[in-house]
């Protein structure tokens, strides 16, 4: 749709822009910043409401009365428009002391000190004592294996409700109570725990306090370091390398798995070992149960549930247990590379070197905080025994490392350990949306074909777009595949699924925006979708660097099914690398 172009002046700066731009945008646009904290550019996630609460962006209209918020305010031709007149400036600080006023002064100890926006506001406005004084806020710690909720360091700006209900459509977060009283809370103010949080962690992405945080493990960690009598291995999701070097100045996409891993080294793992190892074998059961799946469907037995759906995701998971229970027989009942992985390590790899798997502690670097959620449910565990026994961010991973003085962009690379550190360009793009059913693709095709085919860039699956659809043939079979990233866009495709109208014979789900690359455990990408897509042509550019692209060629995949599982779906595999799914409750 084409738009008039209108021209205004801002701080005395000619602005050309499409009719229907707010100020903030049409101000950003010549590079002028004007301050925000409740405003998200959250357009590119489908959503374009904003919620225009905490009048930091309130800036001097001409023949105006009264001060216009720049972030809902439509710019107007021959609008003339001043973001930094005295008025508007004496008019921000105080809103910004009445915040302060009502905030906790920890910052010394609060997690997100240095990447809180409160904090920097009140560093750019020179705020060095709190004026205006009075009754605070009181409520209580929220702490779920997840996510750490502090209401009393909310500043009302309503992104994680905004994100949570409108973005991800869970429902979990609202505003309730009124005037000193309004908080952001679940309904009856129960523990997310109790609710139907799926613990994405786009909640804490987007907050721009410590309100909503990850409960933090580093110090977990360092602890099972120190103990003499713990072997502590470590595994890495395949988008962490792809996002890390953020955290330490580097440019987004930038590549940093050889400086990952010896800084994994440095911080004294007694084995560095690769969770796309564990994605390879995800495939070599997801694509057998595909394909056993869709043969029998085509074979005339009705009793096949197609399509079938991915499992890799956890939050999406919880998504689809709390919301779509009578669809818990549609997604495949392989466990995430992650629980693969660890089963693996805590079943076969403790044997070989001899170790009680008591006393092997399995660490898990993830992109997303639903792992530390995931990681503590009983079906992963052999008595109070887990198979994941630490999950930790990446941001919380870049802390680690900021700790133990390691210098990172002065590491030179190294390479992750063997076997289980082997992994193909299947495993690594299941980092970005379209990922794990392109790799499932690549496998499956050779499978049913009987060839060892060439062609494996299955790009038709690949793109930006909330939901897609795309057309796959291999062999005789037209295959039609769908794919969604965010919970929002996954309802669409549940709903179709639920009302049999669904024409897909397999759909791939991942709950966060561009898929694990903007996972909720990820440094902080604030709605930008082009550090996301930075990321994912990282992951495409390592995936194409490897020797081998199939996960099923993987050669250390092959010993341990010739050696120990047999074949994907035999007894032994469903033993350890299968799940069952449960209704849960919903309030």
């Amino acid at each position: 749709m084409k738009h008039n172009l209108i021209t205004l002046t801002i701080d005395h700066k000619t602005v050309e822009v499409p009719e229907g731009t707010t100020i903030l945008a049409a101000a950003k646009s010549v590079g002028i910043s004007i301050p925000t904290l409740c405003y998200l550019n959250l357009s590119d996630f489908g959503c374009v409401n904003t919620p225009s609460s905490c009048r930091m962006c309130l800036v001097e209209v001409e023949g105006r009365r009264n001060l216009a918020p720049a972030c809902v305010t439509p710019a107007s031709d021959k609008m003339t428009v001043s973001t930094n007149s005295v008025r508007a400036l004496k008019t921000r600080k105080t809103m910004l002391e009445l915040l302060l006023s009502d905030h906790p002064k920890d910052c010394l100890t609060c997690q997100k000190s240095g990447n809180c926006e409160l904090q920097s506001l009140a560093d750019k406005f020179s705020i060095r004592d709190i004026k205006l004084k009075g009754e605070q806020s009181a409520y209580r710690l929220d702490i779920s294996k997840s996510l750490i909720r502090d209401m009393d360091k909310c500043i009302m700006c309503r992104r994680c409700e905004t994100m949570c209900n409108e973005v991800q459509t869970v429902g979990v977060l609202s505003a309730i109570n009124r005037g000193f009283e309004s908080v952001i809370a679940t309904a009856m103010e129960i523990n997310l725990s109790d609710s139907v949080c799926t613990y994405c962690g786009q909640c804490a992405a987007v907050c721009p306090t410590g309100a909503l945080v990850e409960n933090d493990a580093t110090w977990d960690v360092v602890k099972a370091l120190g103990d003499p009598e713990k072997t502590v291995i470590v595994q890495t999701a395949p988008s962490v390398r792809a996002a890390l070097g953020e955290e330490f100045g580097l440019e987004p996409g930038t590549l940093v798995t050889g400086k990952m891993v010896a800084a994994l080294r440095g911080l004294g793992f007694d084995k560095v070992f690769d969770t796309d190892f564990g994605a390879d074998l995800t495939i070599m059961e997801e694509a057998s149960e595909f394909l056993d799946r869709l043969t029998r469907h085509l074979d005339g037995d009705t009793s096949v549930k197609l399509p079938i759906l991915t499992s890799c995701c956890p939050a999406w998971v919880n998504f689809f247990e709390h919301n779509f229970s009578d669809l818990l027989d549609v997604p495949s009942t392989s466990k995430s590379p992650m629980q693969m992985f660890s089963a693996v390590v805590k079943n076969v790899y403790a044997q070989e070197l001899g170790v009680d798997r008591k006393n092997l502690v399995v660490v898990s670097v993830m992109p997303c905080l639903a792992k530390k959620y995931e990681a503590s449910r009983d079906e992963f565990s052999i008595g109070n025994d887990y198979d994941t026994d630490i999950v930790l961010s990446t941001r919380e991973l870049a802390k680690l490392i900021k700790q133990y003085n390691i210098e990172f962009n002065l590491l030179k690379d190294e390479e992750f350990d063997n076997p289980l550190g082997e992994s193909t360009g299947a495993s690594i793009i299941f980092g970005r949306t379209g990922g794990v059913i392109e790799a499932a693709l690549r496998t499956a095709a050779d499978w049913y074909t009987k060839e060892d085919l060439q062609d494996i860039d299955y790009t038709q699956v690949r793109g930006f777009e909330g939901v897609r659809s795309a057309d796959v043939k291999i062999g005789d079979l037209e295959l039609k595949i769908g794919i969604a990233h965010g919970l929002g866009e996954a309802r669409k495709l549940l709903e179709e699924v639920r009302a049999g109208k669904s024409a897909y014979h397999a759909i791939e789900i991942m709950a966060c925006k561009g898929g694990c690359i903007g996972g909720g455990g990820q440094p902080y990408h604030h709605g930008n979708t082009a550090i996301l897509k930075k990321r994912t042509e990282a992951l495409k550019t390592e995936d194409e660097s490897k020797k081998i692209r199939k996960s099923h060629e993987n050669p250390y995949i092959i010993k341990l099914y010739k050696e120990y599982f047999g074949e994907p779906l035999s007894h032994r595999s469903h033993e350890l690398l299968h799940t069952k799914y449960f209704k849960k409750h919903k309030i």
